[in-house]
């Protein structure tokens, strides 16, 4: 999920990750050397012969909870829509900056940061809910016996940095649980966070439900989890375009919200073979078997905060309840018309 976790390479996102995407008419563009070309999907009868070519900043190293996308390339989804998809892990792209300004159809963004872009007037509109929950937990070693937020209280707590989507995460669930951070003493410990544990430098940590208890449970950890979204509703990752893209290219958005579905569904559906299509984009994905053990286990914890009713659609009242939390946190002076943040038109277009 998000831009704070490609500061350093650990073994899953979260998704959270998160930025930018380059639309070129109707040319394909090179890819730089630190971009990384997706591999052309098997020719279809259904698929247009010109392709628009767009750049799909990623946030984050290529990893299998990505998989969704990668499925729907490797399938020929995006192709028959007419789109040529080339991903890019650089995390220094402002993706939603370049959106905003039109430069940009798409980008990857953790829910929070739609309103804090509205608000500074960027045109930006939130289209595809791929994370339906969001995925910050708070996790700690069995023996502590943290088991709920009142639990916390006089207890240490390491916390990757005071930003990002677990920050964000974070005071979710302190601002739901009515606690304060002075009630509590948080570290900011980096992505330290499950030698932090196992060191017991800290009583728990802030991390993401489907990285730090699968890595701490395959050491042989017992662990206790608390999951923000057990407690409280936010928008987490998902899909951003612009104003303008949705006015005069509908039919672009419309094709790319119904090719990632796509690739979703059959990614819930049939996980081994988004695994194995994974290790055509992920290096070294499928060449060790006990770290592929723990990959297994990420995309199966993933897939359960991806997985809804309706996939891809987004929910107003989660939207208030971001925007809530920001305000509560300082970031955020107003509530927005949540109807400004997000529209479910082409997910419901799609998928009726």
């Amino acid at each position: 999920m998000d831009k704070e976790r490609h500061i350093m390479k650990r073994i899953v996102v979260p998704m959270l990750l998160i930025f930018a995407v380059v639309l070129s008419a109707c040319t394909s563009t090179s890819a730089t050397p630190s971009a990384s070309l997706t591999p052309r999907p098997s020719s279809s009868s259904t698929t247009p012969t010109s392709l628009t070519h767009i750049r799909v900043p990623m946030g984050y190293v290529a990893n299998v909870q990505y998989a969704p996308f990668y499925v729907a390339v490797d399938k020929g989804y995006f192709a028959q829509e007419g789109i040529e998809i080339e991903f890019d892990y650089r995390v220094e792209t402002d993706g939603m900056k370049l959106v905003g300004a039109g430069e940009l159809p798409f980008a990857v963004v953790s829910g929070e940061q739609v309103p804090l872009a509205r608000a500074q007037g960027l045109p930006v509109v939130y289209v595809f809910e791929w994370w339906q929950k969001f995925p910050v937990a708070i996790v700690s070693l069995a023996d502590k016996n943290i088991k709920t937020p009142q639990d916390l209280v006089g207890k240490s707590v390491g916390i990757p940095g005071f930003f990002g989507a677990s920050y964000t995460g974070w005071r979710g669930l302190l601002y739901k649980a009515g606690l304060k951070e002075s009630d509590i003493k948080v570290l900011g410990i980096g992505f330290t966070q499950v030698s932090a544990l196992k060191q017991k430098q800290v009583d728990a940590v802030v991390g993401y439900v489907n990285n730090e208890p699968i890595q701490l449970r395959a050491a042989g950890y017992d662990v206790n989890v608390i999951a923000v979204s057990d407690y409280i509703s936010m928008v987490a990752n998902g899909i951003v375009t612009n104003e303008q893209t949705i006015k005069d290219k509908p039919e672009l958005v419309r094709g790319f919200v119904r090719a990632l579905l796509r690739g979703l569904q059959d990614t819930i559906a049939d996980p081994d073979t988004a695994f194995k299509i994974s290790t055509k984009y992920v290096e070294g994905l499928g060449a060790d078997p006990k770290s592929d053990a723990i990959q297994r286990q990420v995309l199966t914890e993933s897939i359960k905060l991806w997985t809804a009713d309706k996939p891809g659609r987004t929910d107003a009242a989660a939207w208030d309840t971001t925007q809530e939390v920001l305000i509560n946190m300082g970031l955020l002076k107003d509530k927005l018309d949540s109807s400004t943040l997000f529209t479910n038109q082409f997910i419901d277009e799609v998928n009726p």
